[in-house]
C-alpha cells in the first residue's frame, strides 16, 4: 500500500491532523485486537532459537536487509541458518521451502524469494509449521522475517527496527498512521532495537525515538550497496515502502538519476508500466535501475533489461550483532 498523506506528521494542512482525530477509533481498535490476539494466544515451542526481525509500523524499514545481514553472520559462526516467512503477496500456504528457480512472487511472496538467495527460507501462514520444517531439514537457527505481532511461535530474540528519520510517524494506530500497536506495548516485548539511519554519519536522536533510555541494546545500521551503481544517467524506479530512500542511497553512491518512479509497497509491475518506464528511460539515454524487492516481481521475460541494485545492512558495530546471535543460541541451550 501506498502511505496516505495524513500519515505524515510534517505536514501543514490541518485536515491531516482532523483525519487522524477521525481514524482514530479504528486505531484505538486496532490495537486492541492485537494486543487480544497476544495476550490470549500460547505460542508454540520452538525447535530451534528463533530471531525475529520485526517492526511497529506498516512499511518497510529495513527488515529484510537486515534479516539478511543475520543470515550472513550466523553462515559465518558456522551456523546453519533458515529464513521463515508469512510470504505476504504469495498464493501457497506453505509450509514449503523456497526454489527461487521454480517459485514466482505471487508464489511466495518478493521478500522470501530475495532471502533465499543468502540461505535457505520457508514460508509458512502457520509459522510453527514452518520452523519445523527449517529445522527438520537442517536449520539450526530462525531468522523470522517480520512477525513482532505473531504471538503463534516462541520467539527466543525480538528485534525491532526503526527508520531514524521517519520515526514512529504521527504515533497514531493503523488507519490513523502507520503504527501497528502503541510504540511503548511494542517495545516492551523487544530484546534488541536497530536504527536504520541513512548514511554511516547520521547521528539518530534516540530520545525523540524513545530509545534512549531503553534498557535494550540499540544498534544502528544503514543500507550499503554491494557494488557501484552504473555509470551514466539512471531511472530508478521502486515498489517498496519508501522509494525515496532508494534514491537517496543510489546518489549518495555516486549515481546520476535521471528520474524516479515511486509505486506502492509489494507492487506487482505489468508489462505496460515496464514498458512505459522502458520508453521514459529510453527519452533519457538512462539505465533503467530497481531494487532486488522489486526486481524479483518484475515479469519474468523483462528482468534481463533491468538492472538489480544490491544493497546489505552495513552495522557500526557487527560485533553487537554476533553478541544478539550469540545470546539467541544460549537462551534456546538453556531453556531446551
Amino acid at each position: 500500500m501506498k502511505a496516505p498523506a495524513f500519515w505524515d506528521d510534517t505536514a501543514a494542512r490541518s485536515s491531516a491532523a482532523l483525519t487522524r482525530t477521525l481514524l482514530s477509533p479504528l486505531g484505538a481498535l486496532y490495537a486492541w485486537m492485537s494486543a487480544y490476539r497476544i495476550a490470549t494466544t500460547r505460542p508454540a515451542p520452538a525447535p530451534a532459537p528463533v530471531m525475529c526481525v520485526g517492526n511497529l509500523t506498516v512499511g518497510g524499514v529495513g527488515k529484510t536487509p537486515v534479516a539478511a545481514t543475520l543470515m550472513h553472520r550466523a553462515i559465518q559462526k558456522g551456523l546453519k541458518p533458515a529464513g521463515l516467512s508469512h510470504g505476504w503477496g504469495g498464493r501457497l500456504d506453505g509450509p514449503l521451502r523456497v526454489n527461487p528457480k521454480r517459485h514466482k512472487a505471487s508464489d511466495v511472496g518478493d521478500e522470501p524469494l530475495l532471502l533465499a538467495r543468502f540461505a535457505p527460507v520457508y514460508v509458512a501462514r502457520q509459522r510453527p509449521e514452518g520452523a519445523k520444517l527449517a529445522v527438520h531439514e537442517g536449520a539450526e537457527l530462525i531468522i523470522m522475517d517480520d512477525g513482532h505481532q505473531n504471538p503463534s511461535l516462541t520467539k527466543t530474540l525480538s528485534i525491532v527496527v526503526v527508520d531514524a528519520v521517519t520515526g514512529w510517524g504521527p504515533g497514531t494506530i493503523f488507519p490513523a498512521g502507520p503504527l501497528r500497536e502503541p510504540v511503548k506495548t511494542g517495545l516492551a516485548r523487544a530484546d534488541a532495537v536497530i536504527v536504520m539511519i541513512p548514511e554511516p554519519d547520521y547521528q539518530p536522536d534516540l530520545a525523540w525515538l524513545g530509545l534512549a533510555v531503553l534498557d535494550i541494546p540499540v544498534l544502528t545500521a544503514w543500507l550499503a550497496p554491494e557494488v557501484a551503481p552504473p555509470s551514466g544517467p539512471l531511472l530508478a524506479f521502486a515498489g517498496i515502502g519508501h522509494p525515496d530512500k532508494f534514491y537517496h542511497t543510489l546518489e549518495a553512491a555516486g549515481g546520476t538519476l535521471a528520474d524516479t518512479a515511486s509505486f506502492p509497497d509489494h507492487h506487482v509491475f505489468t508489462r505496460t508500466e515496464i514498458k512505459q518506464l522502458t520508453n521514459l528511460a529510453q527519452s533519457y539515454s538512462a539505465t533503467l535501475i530497481t531494487t532486488e524487492k522489486d526486481h524479483v516481481r518484475l515479469p519474468g521475460d523483462v528482468k534481463d533489461s533491468i538492472t538489480a541494485w544490491p544493497v546489505r545492512a552495513a552495522f557500526k558495530n557487527p560485533l553487537r550483532l554476533d553478541a544478539l546471535i550469540d545470546q539467541a543460541m544460549d537462551s534456546h541451550s538453556n531453556t531446551r
